[in-house]
Order: structure tokens, then C-alpha cells, then sequence
């Protein structure tokens, strides 16, 4: 006796429907497919946001830009006094302060230039010489500086008041590295007997405008 060949549950769904219910069927896979999508990139874009300052997504360059090094444009309008934000450029944290007038006055006082091991900015390395001076900036109230320590390449964090318990009396706002304990001041200047050996690295950079800042192009 001949066996009739078994039909598998995908052939009689074929057999049995209709172009109305294949098109429906189609419908639901390009739905499911959507919904995964939809869901990976707000996945990875959550992830991404608890990495830098709040709101500063303004300020963050597309992803081909931070891929190719391309110059990276900010705008300061958004940025408050006394506040900063990071933006990545070449694959490194670039920090931006608006300094007060208040920060930029301690920066030239007497006794805190004589715990910098380089408080004029004497290894030209780590700055383009138009940041070679008092406040290492093109605009005195703007600080702009490569947010890695001289040290070992460790982020250092923000610490602008004055006076802290954590840092003493003498302590005039800065960044201190937890990692092996350098600490640097509002213009990226390394304190002595720390491990850091030189001043943070002043990336190249430019004004556009009073609004805009381009980091990654020198001042002509």
C-alpha cells in the first residue's frame, strides 16, 4: 500500500490561506521587526545618555563625526556660569567650563600659583600657543581642556568650591583624579608632589561666533 507523504503545518497553512491573510501575516513580521528595532536603539540610547551631563545632548556630535575625528561643534548658549559639560572628540572626554569672575580672580592668586609645578605653562606640549597664558584660554571665561590626567589617562572629577573638607582650607576649586590623588585647578594646572607631571591638554580649538565653539581646529 502506498503512504500517502505527510503534510507539515506550514504546507497546509500555505494551502489553506488566502492573499487577504498573507498579506496580514506580512503586516505582523514587518511589526514585530519594527518593535525590535525601536527597541535596541532606545536601549542604546539610554545607555548612552547616563554617560554625560544632563541636558547635554545638545552638545554631543553625530556619531560619524566622533568616528572620523572631525572638528566638533558647541554651542554655549546653553551653557550657564560656573557650569560644564563634556563632549567627545577623537574618541577623548573634552571638558568645557564657563568660569565666574570669582574662579577667574583665584586662578592669578599668589599663594595657590605656588603649589602649581607650572603655573605659566611652560611645556608648550599641552597647549597650542594661544592658550599659553593666565587662564590657558582663547576667552578667559571659557576653560576648554582634555578631560584625561596626565598620570595614567584616569577622568578626574569636578570639584569647584573653594575650601573643601575633602581637599583643605588652601583648596581653590579644580579636579581632583581619585586614582592616584592629582589634583588640577580651574585652568588645568597640576599641583606639586602629585603623580601627574604636567598641566591637563588644551585641545585645538576655535570661536566660530560668540555662540559657537569648534573643537579640533586652531585659532588662525
Amino acid at each position: 500500500m502506498n503512504q500517502k507523504p505527510s503534510v507539515t503545518q506550514d504546507q497546509r497553512r500555505a494551502e489553506t490561506s488566502t492573499p487577504e491573510s498573507r498579506g496580514d501575516e506580512m503586516k505582523d513580521d514587518r511589526t514585530r521587526r519594527h518593535f525590535l528595532v525601536a527597541a535596541t536603539v532606545t536601549t542604546g540610547l539610554v545607555g548612552a545618555g547616563s554617560a554625560i551631563y544632563p541636558f547635554a545632548a545638545s552638545f554631543r556630535p553625530s556619531a560619524k563625526a566622533r568616528a572620523i575625528g572631525s572638528p566638533v561643534t558647541v554651542d554655549l548658549t546653553r551653557l550657564e556660569a560656573g557650569q560644564q559639560v563634556t563632549v567627545v572628540w577623537r574618541g577623548r572626554p573634552i571638558w568645557i567650563l564657563l568660569r565666574t569672575p570669582d574662579m577667574l580672580e583665584r586662578l592669578n592668586e599668589a599663594h595657590w600659583r605656588d603649589q602649581l609645578r607650572d603655573p605659566d605653562s611652560t611645556v608648550e606640549t599641552q597647549q597650542p600657543p594661544y592658550a599659553k597664558n593666565a587662564t590657558r584660554s582663547i576667552r578667559p571665561e571659557y576653560l576648554v581642556v582634555t578631560a584625561l590626567c596626565t598620570h595614567l589617562g584616569c577622568v578626574p572629577s569636578f570639584h569647584p568650591e573653594v575650601a573643601s573638607e575633602d581637599f583643605g582650607e588652601d583648596w581653590l576649586g579644580g579636579y581632583f583624579c581619585p586614582c592616584h590623588g592629582s589634583r588640577f585647578d580651574l585652568a588645568g594646572r597640576v599641583t606639586k608632589n602629585v603623580p601627574a607631571p604636567t598641566n591637563l591638554i588644551v585641545p585645538p580649538h576655535r570661536y566660530l561666533n560668540p555662540d559657537f565653539l569648534e573643537i579640533g581646529v586652531d585659532t588662525v
